[in-house]
């Protein structure tokens, strides 16, 4: 099965089990359409279905990683309810059941820092700047940008984004826990395409498992969230994966994982 996408401004390549998504709209700063969440969800959901993919980076072209919603479009919804109830790009990375790395390359600002947040792992360019600038606007973020941006960068911190709307660099960022790392540009999506061979050759079962029992413990009181992390481990060291990697570790040799 073959991953494509149906708009030249949305790019999808794969290269062994690993899929990268670029946001190909550099004269705009990537900012996204809602054709273009549109055909987000689709791509999410071909990417869902397809086994051959265990690992997925997010991108953009050129000198922005997003500059999220495209302002000049959101005059278009009729109403507010209209607006609310569309199809959001946020949600459909949510909806991603593989891991996702950003390669933040450049500008993450308003749903582009919502879209990075939403993704598992962070990655950034040392250039790159991130900030929740919708205040200046008269509105918030409505992707998830105070909640995670909380649980990423604490409370104070993000009411300090959310607030002011101003930037932060790629080295406050990492300071504060919003990325991982931070690297020079030009090898940023090597390293994050390297990251993510890395995840999709573990066992692809645990790596999904994993991410669903990561969001669980966000919501969960903590026993609650340690039984169903118990549960989740019960599940998985069921599969054909996990007999897989104890023969291997007895017989000192590199599991081959099929995901089963």
């Amino acid at each position: 099965m073959t991953v494509t996408s149906d708009t030249d401004l949305i790019v999808v390549e794969t290269t062994g089990a690993v899929a990268t998504v670029r946001l190909n709209r550099p004269e705009k700063l990537n900012a996204v359409t809602q054709a273009m969440s549109d055909s987000l969800v689709r791509i999410v959901r071909a990417l869902n279905e397809d086994p051959g993919i265990r690992a997925v980076v997010y991108t953009g072209t050129g000198r922005a990683f997003s500059a999220g919603s495209d302002i000049a479009t959101l005059d278009q919804y009729a109403t507010p309810w209209q607006f609310r109830n569309r199809w959001d790009y946020c949600d459909a990375l949510r909806e991603l059941r593989k891991p996702v790395i950003a390669a933040v390359n450049g500008y993450a600002f308003g749903g582009g820092l919502e879209a990075a947040l939403t993704c598992d792992i962070r990655l950034a360019a040392e250039t790159a700047t991130f900030a929740a600038p919708e205040i200046k606007l008269g509105w918030i973020g409505g992707g998830g940008m105070s909640p995670l941006l909380a649980q990423s960068v604490g409370a104070s911190n993000a009411a300090l984004m959310l607030m002011t709307g101003d930037p932060i660099d790629a080295a406050r960022a990492l300071s504060w826990g919003l990325i991982s790392e931070a690297v020079p540009a030009a090898d940023l999506l090597a390293r994050a395409q390297q990251l993510a061979a890395t995840i999709a050759a573990r066992p692809p079962i645990a790596a999904e498992t994993g991410k669903a029992n990561l969001r669980a413990s966000w919501n969960l009181p903590l026993d609650q969230a340690i039984g169903y992390e118990r549960e989740m481990q019960a599940i998985t060291f069921a599969t054909q994966d996990a007999a897989e990697g104890r023969a291997a570790f007895a017989e000192k040799r590199t599991g081959t994982f099929q995901g089963h």
